[in-house]
């Protein structure tokens, strides 16, 4: 077969690992192919191959026809979860052995006698200290006692470390001690990761900068490992051309990028989500959404505001409780602001101590899933409910090549739910529909009530393996009136994948005041950080292609927490602190409704993100509209109002065009998931392929 220029290939392919499923997806000249398999978890690379595959043969390519691809993964957030990462140890600045565990010296909920905050990912034995001193300025107070650093060789080594995370005071202004300990002990630690604060969260407050260190290097020996198998597998399998890796933020990154600071990928199959539903709303022209994505172990919520999904600069991680702040582990990294809950199809039912019902966070995952998937489950899930509600399709589910057992679904429904409550199957079934919807509601209104949103006014966009089976509930919950449901919305985060543009964030913390701004020292640190980015995209994006984005991290004197206040555009002069200052009242005032005018206001960091254009949709015009085709059966779908099964037609969605109408109730079937339409709801198809459900006038809705 002749060779095809890599100037001339345009196929990507997109691989998102969840706790479930192996999602791939391929897009070439003819559209999108795409592949759900179960996740092998003890070797993740497996399933990537065994999804490549399968989207492949479906496409009718061969690894020859792709430029790129693109890869997120839950592997790192596993690890940290499940604390499976390496053994890791800390050497910081004397005096400060305990910071991890002191953390902010506070109870996230203070009434809880029996509190468990998460322990620290470095015990003490394996925190060590040395003498040396930098002060907020980056001046040497006291010079690194480099005899110490080296006699910690020996120590480390004995205690079989295989990762260090070194974390001195104020590094951040200064780099200079830290690169001198990794200089002394890396030669004497062949193949231990080392890790510097400072490299990876190059910020202020040393408490969240020393737990993205462990943090980092806990996971890197792991993934490491994992992503040079799976740059291997991959090139066996023919692929010659770059693998790009996804981040927290909702860009993508080089391989080297993210084999050295792995801790920005723990939240990168979400983030994939999030950029989908970023497209989706922006196809739409809808500006406030509320990004939902349902997959086999967790449930996903963020908000999509003017077409960008909301991001965060600190994250947390293995929280002790559910929508707590302060009971996980901090990070001080970008990430696309979401809050998750273990609330998925995998998720397992069950009755708790005082006989009532509960619905996760324990997963039966893909090894062995749901019972009905007949792979030994044992253990009632959302996925066996769903299919006695007679949401999914038995014949058609997973392209035929998974058959879906409904009798083992009842069994084990009615054993641990149904029958302990003087249930039904088939009300037991909804029980538990009912309580996962009511887990992920709740979710959605704190985390509405946090930002300050108004649920009932935004649109809510569906995806995910198991988010169109539960979408119109859950907006009845929350009150919203319009849900989209994308295509190809069973392996949304994947191709979520194929919309984000490479990018870097870049970010120092420098102290300032607005009343003193030094513009110059401010241009020759975004120089710096222009070269730091810059090395990361630089392979990939030409420089006339580049975008940047500026940031300053802002606040009047005395407070605890900044704002984000976007620098203007153009060079940095004289006159970018009065427009600093005058973005700073009026974002201020936006948030809190009164500016302080007589307080100093402080810049205490800077970040800059350079980001490529965002890639073109490769996909088939659509065809012309015509009429809706007829429902190609008719199944039997438990009705919440009716508390009973009523008989509903179900759509084929390969077969739907735009302006095709259905009213509820009603299944729309593909090969990987169904969306279910009420009858409160109507649906319809527009001229992106989307399915639209609106909500109906109570005088028009049926019974069911």
């Amino acid at each position: 077969v002749e060779a095809v220029p890599a100037e001339k290939l345009t196929g990507r392919l997109a691989v998102d690992i969840g706790g479930t499923f192996t999602d791939v997806v391929a897009e070439h000249a003819g559209g999108l192919s795409s592949a759900k398999v179960p996740t092998t978890p003890g070797a993740p690379e497996q399933g990537v191959i065994a999804g490549t595959r399968l989207a492949l043969e479906r496409a009718g390519l061969t690894s020859r026809d792709f430029a790129s691809v693109i890869h997120g993964t839950t592997l790192a957030t596993n690890a940290l979860i499940e604390r499976t990462g390496a053994k890791t140890a800390l050497v910081t600045t004397d005096g400060f052995r305990d910071s991890l565990e002191i953390g902010y010296e506070a109870r996230y909920d203070q009434y809880d006698i029996y509190l468990d905050k998460p322990a620290p990912l470095v015990p003490r034995r394996l925190r060590f200290t040395v003498p040396e001193r930098i002060n907020a300025r980056g001046e040497v107070l006291t010079p690194l006692d480099e005899p110490a650093v080296s006699a910690l060789a020996a120590v480390l080594e004995r205690n079989g470390v295989e990762a260090v995370a070194i974390g001195f005071l104020h590094s951040y202004a200064n780099l200079a001690h830290e690169a001198r300990a990794r200089e002394l002990l890396s030669p004497r630690l062949p193949g231990v990761a080392v890790t510097l604060s400072g490299e990876v969260s190059p910020e202020l407050r040393e408490y969240e900068r020393f737990s993205t260190a462990a943090a980092n290097a806990y996971v890197q020996p792991l993934m490491g490992r994992y992503l040079e198998a799976l740059a291997k597998v991959l090139a066996e399998e023919g692929f010659d051309c770059p693998l790009y890796l996804m981040t927290s933020a909702g860009g993508m990154t080089t391989l080297e990028t993210a084999v050295r600071f792995p801790v920005r990928l723990v939240e990168s199959g979400p983030s994939g989500g999030a950029m989908l539903a970023k497209t989706t709303a922006r196809q739409c022209g809808e500006k406030a959404v509320v990004s939902y994505d349902m997959g086999g172990t967790t449930a996903k919520i963020c908000f999509i505001d003017d077409y960008s999904p909301v991001k965060a600069r600190n994250f947390e991680v293995a929280r002790a409780a559910r929508f707590i702040k302060g009971s996980g582990l901090p990070l001080r990294i970008p990430v696309i602001e979401m809050i998750e809950v273990g609330a998925g199809g995998g998720s397992i039912a069950s009755l708790d101590a005082l006989g009532r019902l509960t619905v996760g966070p324990r997963s039966a995952g893909a090894d062995p899933g749901p019972a009905c998937y007949g792979k030994g489950g044992d253990r009632a899930t959302v996925t066996d409910a769903d299919l006695l509600l007679g949401r999914l399709d038995p014949e058609r589910f997973a392209h035929g090549r998974l058959e879906l057992r409904p009798e083992r679904a009842a069994r084990v429904v009615d054993r641990d739910i149904g029958e302990p409550l003087g249930l039904d199957p088939a009300r037991a079934a909804h029980g538990i529909a009912e309580i996962v919807g009511e887990n992920m509601a709740n979710a959605a209104r704190v985390h509405a009530v946090e930002h300050g949103r108004d649920l009932e006014t935004s649109t809510l966009i569906a995806f995910g393996g198991a988010g169109p089976l539960h979408a119109a509930r859950l907006a009845e919950k929350l009150g919203i009136r319009r849900i989209i449901v994308p295509a190809s919305p069973s392996v949304g985060s994947a191709v979520g994948f194929l919309r984000s543009p490479m990018a870097y964030e870049a970010v120092r913390s420098r102290y300032g005041t607005l009343s003193r701004f030094d513009h110059d020292a401010v241009a020759a640190l975004y120089l710096d950080l222009y070269r730091d980015a810059r090395a990361v995209v630089a392979t990939s994006v030409s420089a006339e292609n580049l975008r940047e984005e500026r940031i300053a991290l802002m606040r009047y004197r005395g407070q605890g927490h900044e704002i984000e206040i976007e620098l203007p555009p153009g060079p940095i002069s004289s006159t970018t602190g009065d427009a600093l200052r005058r973005r700073f009242d009026r974002r201020y005032s936006e948030l809190f409704g009164r500016t302080l005018p007589k307080v100093e206001i402080e810049t205490l960091g800077w970040s800059l993100t350079l980001s490529g254009p965002e890639p073109a949709i490769a996909q088939v015009a659509p065809p012309v509209g015509g009429e809706t085709p007829a429902p190609f059966a008719r199944r039997r779908l438990f009705s919440p109002a009716a508390m009973d099964f009523v008989e509903v037609p179900a759509y084929w969605r390969p077969d739907l065009v735009p302006g095709a109408a259905i009213a509820g109730a009603a299944l729309i079937v593909e090969h990987q998931t169904t969306t279910v339409v009420p009858a409160a709801f109507a649906a319809g198809v527009d001229e992106f392929m989307n399915l639209v459900l609106e909500r109906r006038d109570p005088q028009v809705q049926g019974s069911s």
